[in-house]
């Protein structure tokens, strides 16, 4: 979930979206604008116009971005154990990992400035939480079939409950500058569900974050 380039190699487009991913997810989107970019990067406002040629093209090409690296990392937790219970430890370490390096959640910060966002922009932010919750309803649904998971409601609801439990919980630690805050509760929430078993787990960073264009800087 770090800014490294992936393969050592990288283009002008690619460092745009870097920065700007960086830029939103420390100061939100209007925290920034294309000359902060600019001036970072020692270019022209007119080369980052070349490759986006508007603010809310960059922002809609963000949150594209970020949505594909975060299904790739929902796959990799896929491809371990099987255990529900794992799965959704590991999910909340992909919040934690995010933490650790300073940074919010992407999606999470422009959820907050929702309203002053372009209309495409809207619509991606929705579509990312939409595949959050339909992942961790898989997830959920799973967990309650093989009895290692136990909630009341549906797997729907839990699952957007997790969301903004570990979204609320992200900027109350964030404010405090305590990343074992956000730990504690994360693995709380997680054992609500998963019971006393999954009191020995917690939160990990997850493996591999820190590759850029292979991370997800959640």
């Amino acid at each position: 979930m770090g800014g490294k380039r992936r393969g050592g190699t990288s283009d002008t487009a690619s460092d745009i979206l870097d920065i700007a991913e960086r830029l939103v997810q420390t100061r939100g989107f209007n925290g920034f604008s294309y000359a902060d970019v600019a001036e970072e990067l020692s270019v022209s406002k007119a080369s980052l116009h070349y490759h986006f040629p508007g603010k809310a093209e960059l922002g809609e090409a963000l949150i594209t971005r970020y949505t594909d690296r975060f299904a790739e990392a929902l796959v990799e937790i896929d491809a371990g154990d099987g255990d529900p219970r794992d799965k959704l430890v590991a999910y909340a370490g992909l919040y934690a990992d995010v933490l650790r390096n300073q940074r919010m959640c992407l999606c999470g910060m422009l959820a907050a400035e929702y309203e002053t966002l372009p209309g495409p922009m809207r619509k991606a932010v929705v579509r990312f939480f939409g595949l959050n919750e339909a992942w961790l309803g898989k997830v959920l649904a799973q967990g309650r079939r093989e009895g290692k998971l136990t909630f009341a409601g549906s797997a729907n609801e839990v699952a957007r409950l997790i969301i903004d439990g570990l979204e609320g919980a992200m900027l109350v630690a964030r404010a405090q500058g305590e990343v074992a805050r956000f730990r504690t509760t994360a693995e709380r929430l997680i054992a609500s569900f998963a019971g006393a078993s999954a009191g020995t787990n917690s939160p990990r960073d997850h493996p591999n974050r820190g590759e850029r264009g292979g991370s997800v800087r959640r």
